[in-house]
């Protein structure tokens, strides 16, 4: 898969999870932006961008937004490495918020289905995301009515822009945080 099409779906990949739960928590905002500015997780984009236009897709129709990402994660062609970076940073961004719904696992559980890579390959670099890769998926009709599932309780929110957050209001969260 080609460079920027990975990255603009790593980058897919951070925000449906921060969108999957119905709620877009702006700690999980300043992580994808921490993680694209110091590390350029999501290489060269404008991450505001590219932020925005995903924003304005998944409130236009959440439900197709997200359909077409599976499908999209489904046809991509990925490296073992690139899958393993894949489920860091979805697993990353679930995490930001510091309060994992099962909402958020199940959507987990759904991009996991869509993967090749092995249980076993993530677990000895992260043996911290067993909870993640618990096996619940055991058909195909079960991982349909999953997905179904996830698709009729979520994603009916309207989600604010990225570009209108200001630097101030997400650096305030973490002072917030330092606080309690």
């Amino acid at each position: 898969m080609d460079v920027i099409l990975f990255n603009k779906l790593l980058l897919k990949t951070a925000f449906s999870c921060m969108a999957c739960d119905g709620d877009i928590d702006k700690r999980e905002v300043k992580l994808i932006k921490k993680l694209h500015k110091e590390n350029k997780t999501f290489g060269d984009i404008d991450i505001d961008v590219e932020l925005d236009a995903l924003l304005l897709a998944i409130n236009k129709n959440g439900q197709e937004f997200l359909k077409n990402y599976f499908k999209e994660l489904t046809t991509s062609d990925l490296s073992e490495s690139k899958e393993l970076k894949l489920i860091e940073v979805a697993i990353q961004t679930i995490k930001a918020d510091d309060k994992v719904e099962y909402s958020e696992i199940k959507f987990f559980k759904v991009i996991r289905s869509k993967l090749k890579i092995n249980n076993e390959v993530i677990l000895n670099i992260h043996p911290d995301f067993e909870d993640y890769l618990e096996q619940d998926i055991i058909t195909d009709s079960y991982l349909s009515r999953l997905q179904d599932d996830f698709f009729d309780t979520h994603i009916e929110n309207e989600f604010e822009l990225i570009s209108e957050m200001d630097d101030e209001t997400l650096n305030s969260f973490k002072e917030n945080k330092n606080e309690t």
